[in-house]
């Protein structure tokens, strides 16, 4: 008698490398990220392009300048071996495959957004950062002085929420098509997804609307306070609407959100869950109260409004 094949574990990709935002302004957008604490350089033919960097220098976003606010494309990373599979994955989870290279290879998802595969490095984590709050011995001090405070430099994209009319539908496609497995959801309303080599319990998140579009882009800092100090540094530059200092249930970081220019966030995260690669993560269920946060100040109306809608 023969014995059955092993089915082959799905392919996935590892990590977010970079997104293309398109804005109105590229003046807006450079005083918004600068102040943010993300390096902004020139770029593109005839600079008519923004790239930023985190602190680990890596190029995480390009912002390019069109008349509205949208998502331009999602590009991912993924190991070599799994470049192959992952192009079959996509072609039988119902994606046509547009500008195949021998790298990489680009597909519309269900809800219209472009999305780049290609060969490249991991960004994400191998493992949960230790942010070091309470470590300190018998003469650790609790805080430094207002004098004392540096800029906040974010260390790295975290992670990014995508508005789509159904959350569902976008889970399921993600994990068909690229691997991304469920973290944890809230009914049809929003769902968390990780990528299974090691990853922060959220790579992308969909929240429903009745249109797609582009939420928010989180961006990690070492702690708690950092947190709170980029809150205060995005205040003193002009810069107050958003929602926080609290921290979330549905991956547990600190969180703080600010709104940009044109109706969108940025976040400082901090303490975030982390799933090693290999782990099967319980994912749950949670009551809509435990969608947005376990402690903070109240949701603003407009955090949850699509303005590409």
């Amino acid at each position: 008698m023969t014995k059955p094949a092993t089915p082959r574990p799905r392919a996935a990709v590892h990590s977010i490398d970079h997104f293309a935002l398109h804005v109105p302004s590229l003046a807006d957008a450079r005083t918004f990220f600068q102040a943010f604490g993300l390096e902004v350089r020139r770029a593109g033919a005839g600079h008519g392009e923004l790239e930023l960097r985190a602190g680990d220098g890596h190029r995480w976003a390009r912002i390019l300048e069109a008349e509205r606010k949208s998502l331009g494309y999602l590009c991912f990373n993924a190991f070599a071996d799994d470049l192959s599979p992952l192009r079959d994955q996509v072609a039988q989870a119902g994606a046509a495959l547009r500008d195949v290279q021998e790298d990489g290879f680009s597909f519309h998802d269900p809800d219209g957004n472009l999305i780049l595969v290609r060969i490249g490095p991991r960004t994400a984590p191998d493992q949960k950062k230790r942010n070091g709050i309470g470590d300190g011995g018998a003469d650790r001090r609790g805080a430094c002085t207002r004098a004392q405070v540096r800029r906040v430099i974010p260390g790295r994209l975290s992670h990014v929420l995508l508005f789509t009319p159904d959350v569902l539908r976008a889970v399921d496609f993600y994990a068909q098509a690229l691997g991304l497995r469920l973290s944890d959801k809230s009914q049809d309303l929003i769902a968390f997804t990780h990528a299974p080599h090691g990853c922060d319990h959220h790579l992308v998140a969909f929240a429903k609307s009745s249109a797609r579009g582009w939420h928010h882009s989180s961006w990690e800092v070492t702690d708690v306070n950092a947190v709170g100090e980029g809150a205060a540094q995005m205040a003193a530059a002009g810069y107050a609407k958003g929602w926080g200092t609290g921290r979330h249930v549905l991956g547990s970081n600190y969180f703080h959100y600010v709104e940009d220019p044109w109706g969108s966030f940025c976040e400082y995260s901090a303490d975030m869950d982390f799933i090693s690669a290999g782990h099967a993560w319980p994912s749950g269920d949670f009551a809509p109260e435990d969608s947005l946060y376990l402690w903070g100040p109240a949701v603003p109306e407009n955090f949850v409004r699509n303005t590409e809608a």
